[in-house]
């Protein structure tokens, strides 16, 4: 049984949300409550990183951005028959990671709140690129689910 239409637009449509939300502000944070708070974004996080924790940059930049991209690819490689199916739980464990990337900044968001330093409010890139990655898995199992009845 081929894929239908909608899974595959679905997933094609990933191809352009995912870079959408890494430059979406994911979460507003500032020091102190008279200054205005500033937009935090995956690709601004991750600039920030790079020169002093390279090893966390590098982690987040494989979560954040390989993981779900090569996903998508390899999904929408699948849908037209040009990667074969046998490497779907590869690709359902690589958008798997990217959800560990969610998890990542609502614990940041976490700490800061409670560590009282300043303040941290969520952003609607953090739903945009949550909303990606669910959307993600959920066209994984539905091409695994068609695979199967094919």
């Amino acid at each position: 049984m081929t894929t239908p239409l909608w899974l595959r637009g679905l997933n094609l449509a990933l191809l352009v949300l995912f870079p959408l939300s890494w430059f979406a502000p994911l979460i507003r944070a500032g020091l102190l409550p008279l200054f205005g708070l500033s937009d935090i974004s995956v690709i601004s996080g991750l600039q920030s990183l790079w020169p002093d924790d390279p090893m966390l940059a590098l982690l987040v930049t494989v979560l954040a951005l390989f993981a779900p991209m090569l996903k998508t690819i390899g999904l929408a490689l699948m849908h037209h028959h040009l990667l074969s199916a046998r490497l779907l739980p590869v690709l359902a464990w690589a958008g798997k990671l990217a959800m560990a990337d969610v998890f990542l900044i609502a614990l940041y968001v976490v700490i800061l709140k409670g560590a009282g330093i300043g303040r941290v409010e969520t952003a609607w890139g953090l739903w945009l690129f949550t909303g990606c990655i669910l959307a993600s898995v959920m066209v994984s199992g539905l091409t695994q689910r068609y695979r199967l009845k094919g």
